[in-house]
């Protein structure tokens, strides 16, 4: 009976440690990005925006192209949440858009991207301009400064 009693503390005890084991460093932060795209075939746009997390802002660039067929030029004022940030250099990378990499068109101004880093950015804005696409491409962040 006293080794049962043994073996249920220490399986208690490895239950407890394991519940106490380091915490996710993974934070959510909120975006905003004013992001402007043209192009006929060929689409090219680019843009800014800026991160706020823990309370500090930090501004980043974003560029983009596109391959398929594009007609027509918009601007679209996205605002969202980045989850799964390490960090705010984490949210800088490429992230896919269109096809199999990775994006989900959520709506006519909605997006929900990810880059290696395992950020996804949940986006969603009005598009003002006239923009026809079914392309496939790319965007990426870079932090300024």
């Amino acid at each position: 009976m006293k080794k049962f009693v043994i073996s249920v503390a220490l399986v208690a005890l490895l239950v407890g440690m394991a519940g106490f084991s380091t915490p996710s460093r993974a934070e959510t932060g909120q975006v905003a990005v004013v992001f402007t795209k043209g192009g006929f075939i060929v689409g090219v746009g680019g843009g800014e925006g800026v991160l706020v997390l823990r309370g500090k802002r930090y501004p980043f660039t974003v560029s983009g192209m596109s391959v398929g067929f594009t007609i027509g030029a918009s601007t679209t004022k996205f605002v969202g949440r980045a989850l799964n940030l390490k960090g705010p250099a984490s949210i800088e990378g490429s992230y896919a858009v269109g096809g199999a990499g990775g994006a989900v068109v959520a709506g006519a101004g909605g997006v929900q991207l990810q880059n290696a880093n395992g950020v996804i950015l949940q986006l969603s804005g009005p598009r003002v301009g006239a923009e026809v696409s079914a392309a496939v491409g790319g965007v990426t962040i870079r932090l300024k400064g």
